[in-house]
């Protein structure tokens, strides 16, 4: 079973479709689902080229499946049970469906899934996809039998420690290259530093001395008081 779908553009990451979700009453949290389709999308865009062009995602008892093509992602959450052959066909329907319309429209798309007109194309050819026994879906599932999916398999998880991993080093690179901020009176950060070491012990030693100075002032007006 097909449970939901969104398509998105690769360039910046934005859903701009999306089909009918299957909600199952308690069992499936489907905005959960919709959350990390979305987050797999983003990962998607952030890493561009190197992005593999299908993957299988496991997670709980489903598994996402993602196909991208020529700038367009196109995501869907099955049961886990669901044949993946028959759900890259799918998603290939659904790609060849989006690239008839006009690229520069769908650059012109700004707001998260406003590309309504689309949603219910999903729909339709979701349809085709909800029987695996039907004679067109069999047919599917035995052409080329003998040959499997070359498809990478990935959990969720992995994806999610790597980002954050990534952010974490992103986060430590830019504090390391920060600007450091420089006293006008220094003009340099090394003469900055010298004065900050130096300055209180040239402050003690003056002390020091003007100290001194007074006590011999004194000793010597004693001297010729007493004299």
């Amino acid at each position: 079973m097909v449970k939901l779908t969104i398509v998105g553009r690769v360039s910046d990451g934005l859903p701009v479709a999306q089909g009918p979700r299957y909600v199952n009453e308690g069992d499936d949290d489907i905005s959960s689902y919709m959350r990390q389709a979305e987050f797999i999308l983003e990962e998607i865009s952030r890493s561009g080229s190197l992005a593999p062009s299908k993957m299988i995602i496991p997670v709980d008892h489903h598994c996402f499946h993602y196909m991208v093509e020529n700038g367009v992602c196109v995501i869907t959450l099955c049961d886990s049970s669901y044949p993946r052959k028959l759900a890259f066909c799918y998603l290939q329907d659904l790609v060849r469906e989006f690239e008839k319309f006009d690229e520069s429209f769908i650059k012109k798309i700004t707001k998260p899934y406003s590309f309504v007109r689309f949603d219910g194309i999903i729909g339709n050819i979701r349809r085709q996809y909800t029987d695996t026994r039907t004679q067109s879906n069999l047919a599917k599932l035995n052409a080329n039998r003998r040959q499997d999916l070359d498809v990478i398999t990935q959990d969720l998880s992995t994806i999610v420690e790597r980002r954050l991993q990534l952010d974490t080093l992103a986060r430590v690179e830019k504090a390391m290259v920060a600007p450091q901020i420089v006293s006008p009176v220094w003009c340099s950060p090394s003469l900055e530093e010298i004065a900050l070491k130096w300055t209180p012990i040239a402050v003690i030693t003056l002390v020091g001395l003007v100290l001194l100075w007074s006590r011999l002032i004194l000793t010597d007006g004693y001297t010729l008081v007493a004299f």
